[in-house]
């Protein structure tokens, strides 16, 4: 049977490593590093959700007409309040989801290829609850996808703890999918000006 699986993008932050910059619309290939995730999890989701904060306004004006966004008013508490407000509006929203993607806009190497991994991953095994990424030395995090019966862990979360302590504590019923080099962020504008020469054709 099919699964109803929802994208939750994490794009709230005030991107304080960069300074008079709005780092969710910074150009990324033929449109800009928020709208380049999304393009990326479109196709393998049933509705792609964007939870917002600083700069609302003018992020919004830039989503693409489909998707879904929340502006977070405790966003400045940081990731884990985006993380519970998000899921929380997800489930406001009508039929709940079998699991939700949750990602966020800085990381512009993932892309669909990775993507499948996890969501095939999730579907192929069905006493696993979560689907992350593997950063190597012992750590992981987003991307990753997780089941309907986290989602009460993830709206407790609070503060600026994000969903790495979750998938440590659930370490026996989560699998991890190596990166392999595309799970490198953009923090700093030196680090997207260097991501970007990077990958130019």
């Amino acid at each position: 049977m099919p699964k109803n699986i929802s994208a939750l993008v994490l794009a709230a932050g005030a991107s304080k490593r960069m300074p008079n910059r709005i780092k969710q619309l910074l150009p990324w290939g033929d449109s800009n590093l928020l709208e380049n995730a999304i393009h990326q999890i479109s196709p393998l989701v049933d509705k792609v959700h964007i939870v917002l904060g600083a700069y609302a306004d003018e992020i919004r004006e830039a989503l693409p007409k489909d998707t879904i966004s929340h502006s977070n008013p405790k966003w400045e508490i940081g990731m884990g309040s985006s993380i519970s407000f998000g899921i929380s509006q997800i489930l406001q929203g009508g039929k709940e989801p079998d699991a939700i993607f949750i990602l966020v806009p800085d990381q512009p190497l993932m892309d669909s290829e990775h993507f499948q991994k996890l969501q095939n991953t999730f579907l192929e095994n069905k006493n696993i609850h979560i689907v992350a990424t593997d950063y190597g030395n012992q750590r992981s995090g987003v991307p990753a996808i997780f089941d309907s019966t986290l989602f009460p862990e993830l709206q407790a979360l609070q503060g600026d703890y994000g969903a790495k302590g979750i998938i440590q504590d659930h370490l026996p019923t989560t699998k991890l999918i190596s990166g392999e080099g595309k799970e490198i962020d953009v923090d700093t504008y030196e680090a997207y000006i260097r991501l970007k020469g990077d990958t130019k054709p």
